[in-house]
């Protein structure tokens, strides 16, 4: 049984998470972390911060803001617990943080939860590999009207990998002005928000005369939930480094 500890309990997705764990019987919820939620509407022990923390846990999810990213940190090395950061927008500073506490424990970050997007990735990767340097290649992201950061931390993980396979290549984030002519080693990504969409990623690579698309859409947070909770069974009991959905896919994929 992993069990684990929700910060940003009282929000969407923590919502989302609980909803979740009918199906994941080797997960359960031992407390949350939130300072603007009501601790009487939930069956477990919410905190407002991590430093009231009372209840022990194998790891914690948090899916809530970059602000809450310190008080984490310390609670994780002070206790050992692993970390599970599934929040978006940290600065520079921040992940340089992030990377020096998984020297201290067991750390699984990742801008997108869903196997289908971490999928995409390595499709994405594969395609810009087999078709070479004859076809330009853009990102188009979409979201809700709501959200926060732009470009989607998933768009700018996707562009990651594909510079793994272009180095040299160079981000261009929109166009616009007079001369917006595209240069050959660049990658664009595009964001646009709108209504309620939860989620879409697309991937084009343009040739001359054809066009290849590798695309998700995302049609509930579910899906991300269902993911954290897979990334939380598989992140109990490692050892203090680095990990990503990488990892967790590989450890399902069958061996030969």
């Amino acid at each position: 049984m992993t069990d684990i500890i929700i910060c940003g309990i009282g929000g969407k997705m923590g919502a989302n998470l609980l909803n979740a764990l009918s199906e994941h019987p080797d997960v359960r919820c031992v407390g949350g972390i939130d300072a603007y939620a009501d601790p009487s509407k939930f069956s477990v022990p919410v905190f407002a911060k991590p430093s009231d923390i009372n209840v022990s846990a194998d790891v914690v999810i948090d899916f809530s803001r970059p602000e809450a990213l310190d008080g984490l940190l310390e609670y994780a090395q002070r206790t050992g617990t692993a970390l599970l950061l599934a929040t978006t927008g940290y600065s520079a500073a921040q992940l340089d943080a992030i990377e020096a506490a998984s020297e201290k424990v067991a750390i699984f970050r990742s801008s997108n939860m869903s196997l289908g997007i971490n999928l995409l990735i390595g499709l994405a990767k594969k395609a810009a590999a087999f078709l070479g340097d004859n076809f330009d290649i853009e990102i188009i992201e979409t979201h809700h009207n709501r959200k926060v950061d732009s470009p989607s931390g998933t768009a700018l993980a996707i562009a990651e990998g594909l510079l793994e396979e272009k180095p040299g290549f160079e981000l261009t984030f929109g166009r616009h002005g007079g001369d917006t002519r595209r240069a050959h080693n660049e990658i664009g990504i595009h964001a646009v928000r709108g209504g309620t969409v939860v989620g879409r990623h697309e991937v084009g690579f343009y040739g001359d005369d054809e066009v290849v698309t590798i695309a998700h859409e995302a049609h509930s947070k579910a899906v991300f939930a269902h993911g954290a909770l897979k990334a939380a069974a598989f992140l109990k009991g490692k050892a203090p480094r680095m990990y990503s959905m990488d990892d967790v896919i590989a450890e399902m994929m069958p061996r030969s």
